[in-house]
């Protein structure tokens, strides 16, 4: 789960309605790619062949809330009839299929977000966190990573938890935040608690 400051970085629209990426979105499937090719042999052959069955501008999706006035979250103003079934989709995968997201016929494994926080989005599998933007208030950066403090479930729905994995719990519901400096008192504080 990608935090972004700014919707324009991942994507934007032009007059006819035809999706921008913008230099998230080309850095990520440029670095993806990278990455897959210099590491794909790190995982087992199962893994490598869910990896190999989806290019990179699949695995990846963004969900920006807009409002009731037809502002998505920068206040730009955004045709409601033109370019916005992707975003449509991409809302009914992360908000409402979420169980989708735990299958292996789902590309999407990485999510652009600028306002993840305000909408009540609750997904249990989130187990790495990077923020892109920058959290000024202890509560946003408390959100941010309560997004991943989940018990994760199975492809099944079952909850990973100490009844089922014993002490193992630990290992596998494991969050990675990958903060901005913004963060260096707040995880200090956290950590002396």
């Amino acid at each position: 789960l990608f935090f972004i400051d700014e919707v324009a970085k991942y994507k934007s629209y032009s007059e006819d309605g035809e999706v921008l990426k913008g230099v998230f979105w080309k850095d990520f499937e440029e670095e993806y790619n990278m990455f897959l090719n210099e590491n794909l042999s790190l995982f087992d052959s199962d893994y490598q062949r869910y990896l190999c069955r989806f290019d990179a501008s699949e695995v990846h999706s963004g969900y920006f809330s807009i409002d009731k006035k037809g502002r998505a979250t920068n206040g730009e103003k955004v045709n409601r009839k033109s370019g916005l079934e992707d975003d449509k989709n991409a809302y009914d995968l992360i908000l409402k299929d979420k169980e989708r997201l735990l299958s292996f016929d789902e590309p999407t494994r990485f999510i652009f977000s600028h306002s993840a926080l305000r909408e009540g989005w609750d997904n249990p599998n989130v187990f790495q966190i990077c923020t892109l933007r920058h959290a000024n208030s202890e509560t946003a950066k408390r959100q941010e990573v309560g997004r991943g403090l989940r018990i994760c479930v199975d492809a099944n729905g079952n909850r990973m938890d100490f009844e089922t994995l014993g002490e193992n719990v630990h290992e596998l519901n494991k969050l990675t935040v990958i903060a901005n400096e913004s963060y260096s008192s707040f995880v200090k504080d956290l950590q002396d608690k």
